[in-house]
C-alpha cells in the first residue's frame, strides 16, 4: 500500500531554468512523483492553492516574485501553510539556508542537486 501512496504523491517544482525543471522533473517523474511545474514564485504560489502539492521545492532566486517571497506568503496562508517547502539554491552559504528557513522553508538543499540527498529530504519532509 505504501508504494501507491508514493505513486499518487505530487511534487511542485518552482524553477525559472528550463534545464533545471527538466532535469528534476524527469528524475523524480522515475522515481513515482506525479510533477507539475511553476516558473515564478506568483506561478507557484498560484498552483500551491489550487492543485495542493504533496511538497513543494521552490527555486530562491526566481523572476516576478523571488523564492523567499513566495514562502513567506505560502507559509503565511492557513490553506497551504502545511505543505513542506524544500528551498533550493545555488547559494551554499550558511546565511542563505538561515534567509530561507526564516522565510519559512521547512528544509534546504543547494544546487546543484545531489538527487540521492534531495530524495531523502523529500522522503523525510513527506514523513513528517
Amino acid at each position: 500500500m505504501q508504494e501507491q501512496g508514493v505513486l499518487m504523491t505530487k511534487i511542485l517544482i518552482v524553477e525559472d531554468n528550463e534545464m533545471n525543471r527538466d532535469m528534476l522533473s524527469r528524475r523524480l517523474s522515475r522515481k513515482g512523483y506525479e510533477i507539475e511545474i511553476a516558473v515564478d514564485g506568483a506561478e507557484g504560489l498560484v498552483m500551491m492553492r489550487n492543485n495542493t502539492p504533496d511538497l513543494v521545492l521552490m527555486d530562491m532566486g526566481l523572476p516576478v516574485m523571488d523564492g523567499w517571497e513566495a514562502t513567506t506568503q505560502a507559509k503565511a496562508d492557513p490553506a497551504i501553510a502545511g505543505i513542506p517547502i524544500i528551498a533550493l539554491t545555488a547559494h551554499a552559504m550558511e546565511e542563505d539556508k538561515q534567509k530561507a528557513l526564516g522565510a519559512g522553508a521547512d528544509d534546504f538543499d543547494t544546487k546543484p542537486v545531489n538527487l540521492q540527498r534531495l530524495l531523502e529530504k523529500i522522503e523525510q519532509n513527506l514523513a513528517s
